[in-house]
């Protein structure tokens, strides 16, 4: 189990100062109480302290789904701390919940003895009902949450006073309580104000009132925890030494966006990048919306097959194309995306993974397309599958994306999910003098053009419309080699069946090998790929400070696998291969390499817990199944 370690204990005054090496705090109430922009704001503040961050939004699926109701709960956990933190936390330290469905929904993740925090003005009948309790039972007044550290606090009616005088109606002033909630957690945890202040300042610069009521609000959270009587503790987490650089907070989809950018301007191309909006990959394209001055061009289109054919037509007019969708978007894209595989254009393709089968969970993360990614396509149709470890490493896939994708002439699908996508880290600024050119080269002129001719890694000329002497056909019709006609020879098809399939087998000499954590070999390798890998690397390290003999690796390119993969594998008796689907990264591996692996599977649209990890590996390791 991973909680909040305590290190040293102070005191201020009347209060006693307990200082620990991280904290986890989770916010949850309505989806319009604001709990996201709460948790958002906590974190931008505890990065400018100088903490790590690590966090984990969980947004309903309901659009509008009724206020109170258990559908309706909105969530945000952060971790913070004094070290480098790889999870948002396996339990929650502190609970804030403003309503009776919060309380009902999260209370399982907080830690026992752990601080529950709750608006009890919200704890009405009517509320009560709404969220599945007895409405004569009160479960503030009753000895179910004997096992927390429960503080009940007015929230509405301080929140209400402290608003008085700004002339906002009671509505508009009731929505000013997440900055109350918000407030009273700055005071329990030592963090400053002012960032949010300032925020509040610049973003309702238009309407002064409510800039006004929130400041209010949030000041009278602060002091309120600050003067009653209720709070014998504050807590303090000190900065951690992180390397130094210049940092920012980073979601994984704003990593996606600059780094496509990024690898657009690097190679002086155009970014064009073509959706259909669906969640959770919708934030990549509005954050590349917002960023047109840099050559950026997006589309929505009216469904997923237009907005994969139109990305098909811009990578043949030369643009660095994208296209991204989640989880049902992909199966969609499915026809357009072998049309790519023939007309061996490079574009990329991400894949924000989310909760299945159909629409499925669409808030929920997920790790099940791996299968679809690498074989959902009609015939032999071969492609690059990719997939980033952490948010930040979002921003360092998508320019490897496009890396493969234009020396190979292949498309590339990375497999980002719910998880990565809405989390957050700090992100050290990459030094762009460092940062990876890509030289794109199109042919001029020629009289003996062959589309179809291939350099050493079997990719073909990326020719530009419009060039005199480069005309050809183009289309999803089976090609000639070296000349592109459209052609129904058997052996030939078959040669360029096994051409596609050899050029993508050979991205493998460009990439990294798998590396391991712990020795080279021996009893157990836990082997991840993807967001599992903060919970994967950090199970393992808490079993080598153990004395087990546990090593990790984590695969961030799956088709290709790195070059040693087989040596690796066969370098340990047992592997195990924790991911969130029904063992799909399992049945490759068995079915490539012909080793012993045994998986651990959750399909519950959350992330794995260090501790389930860290306990399968002790259970294996214990019970003589690597012998």
């Amino acid at each position: 189990m991973v909680v909040a370690t305590k290190r040293t204990g102070t005191q201020e005054g009347s209060k006693r100062i307990i200082e620990l090496d991280d904290i986890t705090v989770r916010f949850c109430g309505d989806s319009g109480d604001g709990m996201q922009l709460a948790g958002t704001q906590l974190t931008n503040t505890s990065a400018i302290f100088g903490n790590d961050v690590s966090t984990l939004p969980d947004f309903p699926a309901e659009i509008r789904a009724p206020a109170g109701s258990l559908a309706g709960v909105s969530g945000f956990q952060i971790r913070f701390g004094s070290h480098k933190l790889r999870t948002p936390g396996d339990m929650v330290n502190a609970l804030i919940a403003m309503n009776p469905a919060a309380l009902k929904t999260n209370l399982e993740d907080l830690e026992p003895g752990g601080i529950l925090v709750v608006n009890e003005d919200a704890f009405t009948k009517n509320n009560l009902g709404k969220a599945g309790y007895d409405q004569d039972q009160n479960p503030l007044d009753s000895d179910s949450l004997s096992g927390y550290l429960l503080y009940r606090v007015p929230m509405d009616k301080l929140n209400a006073k402290a608003c008085e005088g700004t002339g906002l109606s009671g509505r508009a002033a009731g929505r000013c309580k997440n900055f109350f909630a918000l407030g009273l957690v700055y005071w329990l945890y030592g963090r400053s104000m002012e960032p949010t202040l300032g925020w509040i300042k610049d973003k309702f610069a238009s309407k002064p009132a409510v800039a006004e009521a929130n400041a209010k609000a949030i000041k009278a959270g602060y002091y309120f925890g600050e003067t009653a009587e209720m709070f014998p503790v504050r807590y303090a987490v000190a900065p951690a030494k992180l390397t130094p650089g210049r940092y920012r907070r980073i979601s994984g989809n704003e990593a996606l966006a600059i780094g496509l950018v990024t690898a657009a301007r690097l190679a002086g191309k155009t970014l064009f990048y073509g959706s259909y909006p669906i969640t959770p990959a919708s934030d990549v394209l509005h954050e590349l919306a917002r960023l047109k001055n840099f050559d950026v061009r997006t589309f929505q289109a009216e469904d997923e097959i237009a907005a994969m054919t139109s990305v098909v037509g811009a990578s043949f007019a030369g643009a660095f194309a994208v296209t991204g969708t989640s989880g049902p978007g992909l199966a969609l894209k499915t026809e357009a995306i072998g049309l790519a595989v023939m007309t061996e254009l490079p574009m990329v393709i991400l894949n924000v993974q989310r909760g299945g089968p159909s629409t499925g969970l669409p808030t929920r993360t997920e790790q099940a397309d791996l299968n679809m990614a690498c074989m959902g396509r009609n015939s032999e149709a071969p492609l690059c599958v990719i997939a980033p470890a952490t948010p930040a490493d979002c921003f360092d896939m998508a320019l490897e994306a496009f890396r493969i994708a234009t020396e190979f002439m292949t498309p590339v699908i990375l497999l980002s999910d719910g998880y990565l996508a809405n989390g957050a880290e700090p992100w050290r600024l990459p030094d762009i003098s460092k940062l990876p050119r890509l030289c794109i080269k199109h042919p001029k002129t020629g009289d003996e053009y062959q589309p179809y001719s291939r350099d050493k890694k079997l990719a073909r000329p990326w020719a530009l419309p419009g060039t005199k002497g480069l005309e050809h056909r183009l289309g999803g019709l089976e090609k000639r080699d070296g000349s592109g006609e459209v052609c129904y020879d058997a052996l030939n098809h078959d040669h360029m069946c096994r051409t596609r399939r050899k050029k993508i087998d050979g991205i493998a000499e460009t990439i990294p090998n798998l590396s391991v954590t712990g020795d080279d070999h021996g009893d157990l390798l836990v082997l991840g790929w993807g967001s599992t890998y903060g919970a994967i690397t950090l199970a393992v390290e808490q079993c080598l400070k153990e004395g087990l003999k546990v090593s990790g690796a984590h695969l961030r390119y799956l088709d290709p696998m790195p070059s040693n993969t087989a040596h690796v594998l066969q370098s340990f008796k047992r592997i195990l291969i924790p991911e969130l689907n029904l063992g799909q990264l399992l049945h490759r591996i068995r079915a490539s390499y012909l080793v012993d692996a045994v998986g651990l599977h959750k399909v519950q649209g959350k992330p794995f817990a260090v501790s389930e990890i860290q306990s399968e590996i002790e259970k294996l390791l214990s019970n003589g199944t690597t012998a």
